[in-house]
C-alpha cells in the first residue's frame, strides 16, 4: 500500500477554485478507480470528480460546502499497489446541472457569549488593505468582519481562516446572534447567487428608471392571438411581446446590447441579441438564455422561454444556456408588484422588468376611462448609458407597446 495524494483539478476555464457541494466517499471506505469521489460546483457547472487509483480514504481535504483550491489536497488515499505520493487526478467528468435539494434548517441552541478579552486592533497602514486569500475575504464580508482589525498569523502577515475564527471567538465578529436562530450555511446555487449579486452592486454605478406603459391594445391583441392560435403554437404570455421589443430598440441604442469588460476596460456592443430569463428555481435565480431572439417571431420567442425556464427549473439545463447573455428581462409573473430596481446581471449594461399590469383610471381627451396601465422598470450601468439615451430607449419601448402593430414592422 501507498500514499497517494489526490489534488484538486484544474477543471478549465480559467476556474482556481471550487466548491465541494457533496462527497460519496468518507475515511475508511474502499474506493476502485474510476469510482465517483465528490461534486464540485463552479459558477459555470457541477463536475463529478472520480478515484485516480484503487485504495482506502484515510483523509478529506474540506468537508461539503467549503471551498477548494485547484492543486490542494483534496483525498489522501492509501493505495493499491504502486503510485506516486503526489498523485494526479483523473480527467473531471460533467454532469447532468441539478435543482440544489432544500437544504435542511438545523435549529441550534444559542449559549450567551462569554465575556472575553477583546483581541489587540492591528490596523493596516494608511492606503493599503491587509493580505488575505479571496475566500478568506469572502468570509470575512459575510461575517461582517474588518479584515483590518484581525490580528494576522499567515506569511507575510496573511490573514487566515484560523485568524478569523480566532477573532469571532474573542467577540470581534460586527454580527450578532440573536437567540432561537437557525444557521444556515451559504452553499451550492445560493452562495454563487451571493457572490454575483454582491459583485454587481459593488463594481457597477447602478441607475434605475421607470415608466408608465398603456397596455391596454397589446392585452386585447395578446388574447385575441391566444384566442386564434394554432394547435401547434403556444399560449402567448407578455414576455415576447417585450422581447420583440427589445430587439427593435438596441439595434438604435446598441450601447445597451452590450457587455463590459471593466478591468480591461473594454465595451463590447453585440450584433446579436441574445437575451438573459431570470428565472426562479426551487434552488434560486437562475439566469438561462434565449439566443438570437432577433431571429425569432413571436411563436418561436414563447416557445424558448417555455423550454428553457422548465429545464431551468429541472436541473436539466446545459452549463452553456446559462452564460452568453447581452441584456435581460426579468419579472415575477403575477406578483410583479408597483415597480422594482432590478439588478444587472454583470457583465451586461442594462436588464428590463416589466410589473404588474392594474386597470388604473385615466383622463383622456377630457373623459374620465379604465386602462390596463403598467410601470416599466429598468436598470442601467451608468458608466456605458447614459441617463439620457436610456430615458430614450425606454420611451421607444413605451411606444411599441402602446401601438403592438409597430412590433411587427420592420
Amino acid at each position: 500500500m501507498t500514499k497517494h495524494i489526490f489534488k484538486m483539478p484544474d477543471i478549465g476555464e480559467g476556474v482556481t477554485e471550487a466548491e465541494i457541494t457533496e462527497w460519496h466517499v468518507k475515511v475508511g471506505d474502499k474506493v476502485a478507480s474510476d469510482d465517483p469521489v465528490c461534486d464540485a460546483m463552479t459558477d459555470k457547472a457541477t463536475v463529478e470528480l472520480t478515484a485516480p487509483v484503487s485504495g482506502v480514504v484515510t483523509s478529506v481535504g474540506c468537508a461539503a460546502g467549503e471551498i477548494m483550491a485547484v492543486g490542494g489536497a483534496l483525498v489522501v488515499f492509501e493505495a493499491d499497489g504502486e503510485a506516486s505520493l503526489d498523485g494526479e487526478s483523473s480527467i473531471p467528468t460533467p454532469i447532468k446541472m441539478e435543482a440544489p435539494k432544500k437544504q435542511q434548517k438545523k435549529t441550534k441552541p444559542v449559549l450567551k457569549p462569554k465575556i472575553a478579552p477583546a483581541p489587540a486592533i492591528i490596523t493596516s497602514a494608511p492606503g493599503t488593505k491587509p493580505l488575505a486569500s479571496p475566500a478568506v475575504r469572502r468570509r470575512a464580508e459575510e461575517q461582517g468582519i474588518d479584515l483590518a482589525l484581525v490580528p494576522a498569523s499567515g506569511k507575510a502577515g496573511q490573514v487566515t481562516h484560523g485568524d478569523l475564527d480566532a477573532y469571532a471567538k474573542g467577540g470581534g465578529s460586527n454580527l450578532q446572534k440573536l437567540a432561537g436562530g437557525t444557521d444556515i450555511k451559504v452553499t451550492g446555487m445560493r452562495r454563487i447567487i451571493s457572490e454575483r449579486m454582491s459583485e454587481s452592486k459593488r463594481r457597477i454605478p447602478h441607475f434605475s428608471y421607470v415608466e408608465s406603459i398603456d397596455m391596454t391594445d397589446l392585452e386585447s391583441t395578446r388574447v385575441h392571438l391566444n384566442a386564434n392560435r394554432a394547435p401547434h403554437q403556444p399560449k402567448l404570455t407578455l414576455m415576447p411581446f417585450f422581447m420583440r421589443a427589445m430587439v427593435k430598440a438596441v439595434k438604435l441604442w446598441p450601447q445597451c446590447n452590450a457587455t463590459f469588460d471593466d478591468d480591461a476596460g473594454i465595451i463590447t456592443q453585440h450584433n446579436p441579441v441574445h437575451i438573459g430569463m431570470a428565472a426562479q428555481t426551487p434552488g434560486g435565480l437562475m439566469v438561462p438564455v434565449i439566443r438570437n431572439a432577433e431571429s425569432q417571431d413571436i411563436w418561436q420567442l414563447s416557445n424558448e422561454i417555455a423550454r428553457i425556464g422548465e429545464a431551468a427549473k429541472t436541473g436539466s439545463i446545459a452549463p452553456t444556456e446559462l452564460s452568453g447573455s447581452t441584456i435581460s428581462l426579468t419579472s415575477l409573473g403575477k406578483l410583479a408588484g408597483v415597480m422594482a430596481t432590478p439588478v444587472i446581471n454583470r457583465p451586461e449594461v442594462a436588464i428590463l422588468c416589466p410589473n404588474k399590469i392594474v386597470d388604473t383610471p385615466v383622463i383622456e381627451n377630457g373623459q374620465m376611462g379604465v386602462r390596463k396601465m403598467m410601470n416599466f422598470s429598468t436598470s442601467f450601468d451608468h458608466r456605458v448609458v447614459d441617463g439620457f439615451h436610456a430615458a430614450e430607449m425606454v420611451a421607444y419601448i413605451k411606444g411599441l407597446l402602446e401601438h403592438p402593430a409597430a412590433l411587427f414592422v420592420d
